[in-house]
């Protein structure tokens, strides 16, 4: 199993590179991406994801336009030698690093009726975000190591046969690149059930870019409000990274739903100065309609589908099977954002993500039914 990646002084363990060093088969490599123009009128998020222990990788495309969310899903099997580790790629959909953490290419040639050529420029150095674990009592089913970072985007994007020109002056978004484990796959028997029983999580995840500088802020709390992962970072642009304290979030839900029209989140700087964001939501896109995220019934990373496989799923999301769907799931929002602080007011766009699944005591859901007054 010895290949290229072999060549070079990187591996971490007695093992040649394309095996991983975990043998759980949820062990993962993937990123994300996302991307708008800042009107709220049209949203584009995608990505790939590398699976050696199931020997299989795939790709997404999600497109919002109006009420229509537009999914195409590409799976292939990996190659042995790790070649596809080098040279990025899925079918038709493929990864060009042009320069490591700061410029990447996104192709997706045409596939039922999409194509993409957008090139990715970070506005800020990348962040290494904090590790992520997740236990159910004494089993890990999440462990995971991220870094993010946001920026602007150039190209062209297809959709059936109408060329969307990305331009980097006001196309903007972020991207993610994590690894480690976390479930993927067909789904295996769990064992004895834990004890509680999964009642549900609370998740905010907000990368917003500034002009001087950018802001990406990443909470978890469990039903009881109990902070599990707490990361607020400001990032400038010579690499100066300043810690944000301990937000305080207050979540903006659409009345009788779980989605949120924005947010109000206060940090604290290192010196003691205050920063209130007020976050809104321009549009937004439940990822796990088609994004192969937690609780999509229609497509799920890691699965095997079959050599050189792809598909078209297309979704009004005004429908009730898929309104009825979005409360049970992650939804990426097109964000704005003001910052004000002691030096002024400051406007940023980027990510706005939420979820809130099940029960949470500090926002007033008792179970996964309950929705804002």
């Amino acid at each position: 199993m010895v290949g290229p990646l072999d060549e070079y002084p990187i591996h971490q363990l007695p093992l040649p590179v394309t095996w991983a060093g975990s043998s759980d088969r949820n062990f993962y490599d993937r990123c994300y991406f996302n991307a708008h123009d800042r009107t709220g009128d049209i949203f584009v998020i995608t990505g790939a994801g590398f699976y050696p222990n199931l020997g299989t990788k795939d790709a997404f495309v999600l497109v919002r336009r109006g009420d229509e969310q537009t999914a195409v899903h590409l799976s292939d099997a990996l190659d042995p030698q790790g070649n596809d580790r080098l040279d990025q790629h899925i079918g038709a959909y493929r990864i060009e690093v042009v320069e490591p953490l700061q410029k990447l290419r996104l192709v997706l040639e045409e596939t039922e009726g999409v194509a993409m050529d957008l090139t990715w420029e970070g506005l800020f150095p990348v962040l290494q975000e904090e590790r992520h674990v997740m236990r159910a009592e004494s089993r890990v089913t999440l462990d995971a190591q991220r870094f993010a970072q946001v920026g602007t985007w150039e190209g062209t994007l297809s959709i059936d046969g109408t060329d969307v020109a990305v331009t980097p002056d006001t196309w903007i978004g972020t991207r993610d690149r994590s690894w480690g484990i976390r479930p993927v796959g067909e789904a295996v028997p769990a064992g004895a059930p834990p004890v509680p029983e999964f009642e549900g999580m609370w998740w905010l995840y907000v990368p917003m870019a500034f002009e001087d500088f950018a802001i990406i802020l990443i909470l978890q709390e469990d039903p009881s409000g109990y902070r599990g992962l707490n990361d607020c970072t400001r990032v400038w642009k010579d690499g100066r990274v300043e810690q944000l304290g301990w937000p305080h979030v207050t979540i903006h839900y659409a009345s009788g739903t779980r989605v949120p029209t924005g947010a109000t989140i206060t940090c604290t700087t290192p010196r003691g100065e205050t920063l209130r964001l007020e976050v809104e939501s321009k549009l937004a896109v439940p990822i796990h309609v088609g994004g192969g995220y937690g609780g999509d019934s229609d497509w799920t990373h890691g699965m095997w589908k079959g050599p050189a496989f792809t598909e078209r799923l297309t979704y009004d999301v005004t429908a009730p099977e898929v309104a009825g769907r979005v409360m049970f799931g992650v939804i990426d929002h097109v964000g704005r954002a003001t910052c004000e602080g002691p030096d002024g007011t400051a406007e940023g766009w980027g990510l706005f993500e939420h979820g809130a699944l099940g029960r949470h005591d500090p926002s007033g859901f008792a179970d996964w039914f309950d929705l804002a007054p």
